[in-house]
């Protein structure tokens, strides 16, 4: 289908151009809330980050990137949207002429619409400026290529140049979300979290249509693809948002937790089930910088099926400890370390009974869900064979962990044990401290009520020399590093901190996970939704990773304010909020400088 040829007419074609003015009696946007926005933006250091980039442009200014984020932000801030012609109508007609000055607006707004088309034109090439310097590969995306030339331009994405100027994209939008958490941690909003995250990726809607095979044409987004669903199955042609939430776990005391806000801590927009593990990683990373505390992390089998060295083992490193599920296939025993067999994730006794070890095996997510009486019996008795957390993790997030008849506090009886290493006998005497008898790791229990490990008939008439024995019933105890894949991948790929289905994990995972999908309804309904495509309309994975760190950060804001409102505070953030955002640390990720192979549009593949 051909394009409509405009009209000869030239007030017919401005009249066909869009943006159009407000309405007559345009409520004014106060200067205090463009000066607290402008001050946020100025602390995420990103104009002037981008200002550097562009400092050896040639050619005219133009409009500055502090006003084209200045108005994207006041645009989602006010309408939910995040277009350039919602941004175009607030910095020409709903600003003060306070504010105008602070932007370098002029005093009145463009009369006639050849004046408005103009000064649109120049907004919308503001942005076009912005992206062209961020983007790894500049190519038309107005309309469809062929399915070669996508190809090769997608390809240069994924080159090592791509992938360094999208690691330089995503750091700098980043860093206007983590200028929101920062606000909240200093002014003392996130006392009550004690760092606990659940990182889960949702799905990035875009307006463009997929790749045509019938025509042999790409997408308009040459780097979307299609995003699964896990729940349902359906799937949506788009980006995938990897999106870190502040959640916490359940006690399993009454203790009701502290409140605090629910914060977006970061994102990373990437094609759909590319770099899973590393995109919450660099999240991670970013959030690290700030000094936030450190606890579970909880995410989905989409993350538990990554390769180690690209989400468990960085993630562990970086201090978290994971809660994970397993598909059918991977429940009961995953392998071993030592000697001592792995079970869903958690080290156990080589002599555990294998109706313990086996009882989740192959068992289906709804036998998991719905956990029969004897399933609960045999999860339940697997607790006092598991080892035991005897050192935390060390700088390099390895842990040593004791078998379970060691410690002053065994949870088992065991022969072997005796026999390897002795207990030594402690005198008799009256007890130097008061016991807290509600501490259950500050007693023992009776040695009557303990289960006993049955060991081999043999080793009780023959018993083995110890250079025969595993090694975790020889040792006192043993260490599990965090990069353990070099030894066994199975070890760093399955291991969790949380004991699978046990009370703990069920306290930990559940309401970690249900804040995930909770935020992910939230930043999806009412006026803002980052799900709608028609609140971010620009194409192209850089300016969609743009305006998506807009709305996120205006995301953010709000529900910083309806938690103020809800704990009987002020109705709005105010000016100190903003001001204590204060500056973010130095972005470490690798300077990129324009070079002639990253400017220009790339020619088509050569064809033989």
């Amino acid at each position: 289908m051909r394009r409509p040829q405009a009209p000869d007419d030239p007030e017919i074609r401005i009249r066909w151009l869009r943006p159009k003015p407000p309405l007559s009696g345009a409520a004014k946007i106060p200067d205090s809330k463009v000066g607290q926005l402008l001050t946020l933006l100025d602390r995420s250091g990103i104009p002037q980050e981008l200002e550097e980039l562009l400092k050896d442009r040639p050619g005219p200014k133009g409009v500055r990137p502090r006003v084209v984020l200045a108005g994207l932000l006041l645009s989602a801030y006010y309408t939910g949207r995040a277009t350039v012609a919602d941004a175009w109508r607030i910095l020409h007609y709903g600003l003060e002429p306070r504010a105008r000055t602070w932007l370098g607006i002029p005093d009145r707004p463009p009369a006639g619409p050849a004046a408005r088309i103009a000064s649109s034109k120049r907004l919308y090439r503001g942005l076009d400026t912005i992206t062209t310097v961020l983007d790894p590969v500049r190519h038309d995306r107005r309309s469809r290529l062929p399915q070669s030339h996508a190809d090769f331009h997608a390809a240069i994405w994924d080159s090592p140049e791509g992938r360094t100027a999208a690691a330089r994209l995503q750091s700098l939008a980043n860093r206007l979300v983590l200028a929101t958490v920062r606000m909240a941690h200093q002014r003392g909003h996130l006392r009550g979290w004690n760092g606990d995250v659940g990182v889960d990726a949702t799905d990035i809607r875009v307006s463009a249509h997929p790749d045509s095979r019938r025509r042999g044409t790409a997408s308009v987004e040459i780097t979307a693809g299609w995003h699964f669903k896990g729940g349902t199955g359906d799937k949506v042609f788009g980006y995938s948002a990897a999106l870190a939430i502040a959640a916490h776990h359940r006690d399993s005391g009454d203790e009701t937790p502290k409140a605090y806000p629910q914060l977006c801590l970061g994102f990373e927009l990437d094609t759909p089930t590319v770099r899973t593990g590393p995109n919450a990683v660099t999240i991670l990373t970013q959030l690290a910088e700030l000094g936030l505390p450190t606890g579970i992390l909880a995410a989905d089998r989409a993350y538990t099926g990554c390769s180690p060295p690209t989400f468990q083992t960085p993630v562990r490193r970086l201090g978290y400890r994971l809660a994970l599920d397993y598909k059918v296939k991977e429940r009961g025993l995953q392998g071993s370390w030592q000697g001592a067999p792995l079970v869903d994730g958690s080290l156990m006794c080589p002599l555990t009974p294998a109706p313990l070890i086996h009882a989740t095996s192959g068992a289906d997510d709804d036998t998991v869900r719905l956990r029969s009486d004897e399933l609960r019996e045999k999860i339940e008795a697997r607790a006092s064979y598991h080892f035991k957390l005897k050192e935390g993790p060390d700088a390099r997030g390895a842990i040593r962990l004791q078998c379970p008849a060691s410690g002053p506090s065994p949870s088992v009886n065991c022969a072997r044990r005796d026999r390897l290493r002795p207990r030594t006998p402690t005198p008799t005497v009256m007890p130097a401290r008061v016991i807290d008898l509600s501490n259950p790791l500050g007693r023992a229990l009776p040695a009557a009520a303990r289960p006993t490990v049955h060991i081999p008939e043999t080793e009780h008439f023959a018993p083995p020399p110890a250079e025969a024995m595993p090694q975790v019933c020889c040792a006192g105890s043993i260490t599990v590093p965090a990069d353990a894949e070099a030894a066994d991948w199975r070890l760093a790929k399955y291991r969790q901190d949380v004991p699978y289905l046990h009370t703990p994990w069920l306290n930990a995972y559940r309401p970690i996970r249900s804040h995930n999908e909770g935020a992910n309804g939230r930043f999806k309904s009412g006026t803002l939704d980052i799900g709608n495509p028609k609140h971010r309309p620009a194409p192209g994975q850089v300016t969609q990773t743009l305006l998506l760190a807009v709305m996120l950060t205006v995301a953010n804001l709000t529900v910083l304010e309806t938690w103020l409102t809800e704990r009987a505070g002020p109705d709005e953030l105010t000016d100190a909020d903003f001001e204590a955002a204060g500056s973010l640390p130095p972005n470490t990720g690798t300077a990129i400088t324009p070079s002639a192979d990253l400017t220009g549009r790339h020619p088509p593949p050569r064809t033989t």
